[in-house]
């Protein structure tokens, strides 16, 4: 069980750096936003192009880059969408057993078909050297690749969790002891 927390703390790690980084995304996002807005109204006064195409697909493409690599961060700091109506009363093993089944048969099914579901789309991508059919736009292989490599680290982050609610049904691990500064 040893071997198998160390894997879910690599893990976890990993998780926790890309979610870092995620964070100067959002920041990132928000000024190109701002750009793209005082840029069209700016140029429109100076009678000049400030912004184009390129910068509106950059802030899309950051924003994709938040919502995809983010998703394996709230998981696992336990951020995710649920519904707590029964959840929030819920004895720590409990949970640990809800979540262990879920992970199992929903959340790691489904990381699965989504990246075996996506393979061909971004292979074709990346043959045609797809690019977007606006003027100015960018490559859309680069972003695409990206909803399998979320979806990777999405299944790996599913695998953490169901080490470590194992671990909480087991008494391997106390239920407090799940987050990112645990000692395993």
């Amino acid at each position: 069980m040893q071997i198998l927390l160390r894997l879910s703390r690599i893990i976890d790690d990993l998780n926790e750096r890309i979610g870092r980084l995620t964070y100067g995304l959002v920041i990132l996002m928000v000024l190109v936003g701002f750009w793209n807005v005082i840029g069209r109204y700016l140029g429109r006064t100076i009678g000049q192009n400030l912004t184009s195409n390129a910068f509106i697909e950059i802030q899309w493409y950051i924003f994709d880059l938040v919502f995809l690599l983010g998703s394996a961060y709230s998981l696992k700091h336990n951020e995710h969408v649920r519904v707590d109506i029964f959840y929030t009363k819920w004895s720590p093993k409990r949970k640990a057993l809800a979540n262990l089944i879920g992970t199992i048969f929903f959340l790691i099914p489904f990381s699965i078909i989504i990246v075996v579901v996506s393979w061909g789309a971004v292979l074709n991508s990346w043959a045609i050297f797809e690019t977007s059919p606006d003027p100015g736009g960018l490559p859309r292989y680069p972003i695409k690749t990206m909803i399998i490599v979320s979806f990777i680290l999405l299944f790996l982050q599913g695998i953490s969790e169901a080490i470590k609610n194992f671990a909480v049904l087991t008494g391997k691990l106390a239920p407090h002891q799940e987050s990112h500064e645990s000692e395993f």
